[in-house]
């Protein structure tokens, strides 16, 4: 199942954790991905468990950023899920907006990624705009004042709890 990995699911030390915390197993395979009109930007909430901002996922009309697809496994989605404390701070939906192209050229119809609920980890809004993880570190970011966005700007279709995701 082809997941946009952006933020901190991009780092290999990440996937360690994952593997040693929460038992991801298995190859990770990815691929680099051109990712026009969305964008990695920092989230409203900061993390109790280390006061950092995570990214989230928002619309970005004109932008185009690289980040990853993770083909990933029914089994290292649902340890992303716990990771990413799905249908508490993201959801995993389907993306129908953007456009992902693969390094190799080829592009993907059906991607899915972890975004942004009401409550969890909208976007961060500073002076009436979203801040992107390529503008700013996390040492800034962890610093920024602002307000959450009501929405991230994304069509998507939200996965239910508790589907199976396998292709």
């Amino acid at each position: 199942m082809p997941v946009l990995a952006y933020g901190s699911n991009v780092c290999p030390s990440k996937i360690t954790w994952l593997r040693e915390t929460l038992g991801l197993s298995g190859p990770v395979i990815s691929a680099r991905a051109e990712c026009r009109d969305l964008a990695a930007v920092w989230a409203a909430a900061l993390r109790p468990r280390d006061d950092q901002r995570p990214a989230t996922l928002a619309s970005a009309p004109g932008v185009t950023e690289w980040h990853a697809v993770w083909f990933a496994t029914p089994g290292q989605v649902e340890a992303l899920d716990v990771c990413e404390a799905r249908g508490k701070a993201y959801d995993l939906a389907r993306l129908h907006s953007g456009h992902i192209r693969l390094e190799d050229g080829s592009t993907l119809d059906e991607v899915y990624a972890y975004v942004g609920i009401e409550g969890g980890n909208m976007p961060l809004l500073v002076d009436g705009a979203p801040v992107r993880t390529a503008e700013l570190v996390q040492y800034g970011a962890a610093r920024l004042t602002g307000e959450a966005a009501g929405t991230h700007g994304l069509d998507v279709t939200v996965v239910p709890e508790g589907t199976p995701v396998s292709r």
